[in-house]
């Protein structure tokens, strides 16, 4: 007599294979993510020092991109970023690498080329994205690109400063007007893109020591009782003619010179003393405050924080100190050590663009964590995703059982709310509840600050 049990694993293996698909790739492109771009440098680097090859990292950034996003709309940037990827995938070789790092940057890795190849590859690359229209709402958009060329032969390079080198001379191109490439060879050139970096670092001390730094809130509405209980506090510098600069123009740079840890301190110490006023109007409210994965080992900041919750007498639980997946994932000791400190404080915290790499499942028992705030790449598509909505249950549900509330991120439309109350996310997040504005329009009260000096911004 034999006895057997059948089950139909085919749901469970293709879910699988989707996880481990999107563990290496850009869920938006399709495009290999970060980690596994630099995966593929190192092998291939490896292989060119063993059989004396050559080949070059390049990067590349959209010129003028955020005035796509500003424009049109978010699911508009997604569309020219999909369109572009496209363009760059079909004037490489099969053999080559594409990926996308993020946001509108992507990078290339040429293998077996020469300098004179890499200088073709990088103008065929330029004229693509050049030519490219896309159709947006009866508009036609077309796009350049800012390309930085980093070549490396038979002798060993180091990744970082691959990466630095492409980057660098990627600026160059960018600072001379865009549509250009720059090889990381040219020193005058890499001079240029140094002293630009120079430039914003000094711009950094200076809104530092100025107080020239501002917080914009954006709110977080509770998808259970449909009202806005906690706001993400969002950094901002004012430029020497009163424009408002985004993060995106400088933390890069903060992080390179060091200069991030005492923005961070600023932000932390600034929303303290915020939720101080707060707690006197009799306002019950949190605050999310970013947090640098520079500044996991920085041993000042928990101390920092232990003091002004002493001056203060503020509800803990209120400060939400927030870290990204990939900081945590790099620098796991320490992310859990800053964790630990933080939360013996009383205070809350959140890991901020869960699900961007697959191991995060792993990492979650490490960390003590109160809410998990879901990438938005499985937000963007949910409502005709079925991939995504998969994926979003199994966060919920893991979350839910760890004790741990999800906020979703990107949301923009009442159909992506209506399913994520379906799927028992708590909080959601997005243009739909609210843009960024300052912290005195969100509040009704400005920044607390240590300067008397005023800073006039530009509407």
């Amino acid at each position: 007599v034999v006895t057997s049990i059948i089950r139909d694993i085919t749901e469970r293996k293709r879910f699988e294979t989707q996880l481990l698909h999107l563990a290496d790739h850009d869920a938006l492109t399709g495009l290999y993510n970060r980690r596994r771009f630099e995966a593929e440098v190192i092998e291939y680097r490896d292989h060119a020092v063993r059989y004396e090859e050559e080949g070059a990292v390049l990067l590349l950034d959209l010129d003028r991109f955020k005035y796509v996003n500003d424009t049109y709309g978010h699911t508009a940037g997604d569309e020219v970023i999909r369109q572009i990827a496209h363009a760059l995938e079909a004037e490489v070789r099969k053999t080559d690498v594409v990926a996308r790092l993020g946001g509108d940057e992507f990078a290339i890795l040429l293998k077996k080329a020469n300098r004179a190849e890499c200088d073709r590859v990088a103008r065929n690359l330029l004229r693509a994205v050049r030519e490219r229209t896309i159709a947006i709402d009866g508009s036609r958009v077309t796009m350049t690109t800012s390309v930085g060329v980093a070549p490396f032969g038979a002798d060993e390079t180091d990744l970082e400063a691959l990466l630095v080198n492409a980057d660098l001379a990627m600026y160059a191109a960018k600072e001379g007007g865009g549509n250009r490439l720059e090889f990381a060879c040219e020193e005058g050139r890499l001079l240029a893109g140094m002293q630009a970096r120079l430039s914003w670092v000094e711009q950094i001390r200076r809104a530092l020591e100025e107080d020239r730094f501002v917080l914009y809130a954006q709110p977080i509405l509770c998808l259970k009782t449909n009202t806005v209980t906690q706001y993400e506090l969002l950094l901002r510098l004012i430029g020497d003619d009163g424009e408002v600069v985004p993060p995106a123009s400088f933390i890069d740079t903060a992080e390179r010179f060091g200069l991030i840890q005492e923005i961070d301190r600023w932000v932390i110490t600034r929303a303290i003393r915020l939720l101080k006023e707060c707690e006197e109007a009799g306002d019950d409210i949190r605050l999310e405050v970013n947090v640098s994965g520079k500044s996991l080992d920085d041993p000042d900041l928990p101390v920092l924080v232990e003091q002004e919750l002493n001056a203060t007498g503020i509800n803990p639980a209120n400060l939400i100190i927030e870290i990204t997946e990939t900081a945590a994932i790099a620098n796991m000791e320490k992310a859990r050590e800053f964790a630990d400190r933080l939360t013996a404080l009383g205070c809350s915290f959140a890991l901020d663009d869960f699900g961007s790499g697959f191991s995060s499942f792993y990492y979650l028992k490490h960390l003590p964590l109160d809410y998990l705030k879901i990438d938005g790449d499985f937000i963007r598509s949910l409502t005709s995703s079925s991939t995504d909505q998969l994926v979003v249950q199994a966060m919920v549900d893991i979350a839910r059982g760890m004790g741990m509330k999800t906020v979703a991120e990107f949301v923009e439309d009442p159909e992506t709310v209506t399913m994520l109350q379906a799927k028992g996310v708590d909080y959601s997040q997005g243009y739909l509840h609210g843009a960024p504005r300052p912290v005195a329009e969100v509040l009704g009260r400005p920044v607390p600050s240590d300067s008397r000096d005023s800073v006039e911004v530009a509407p």
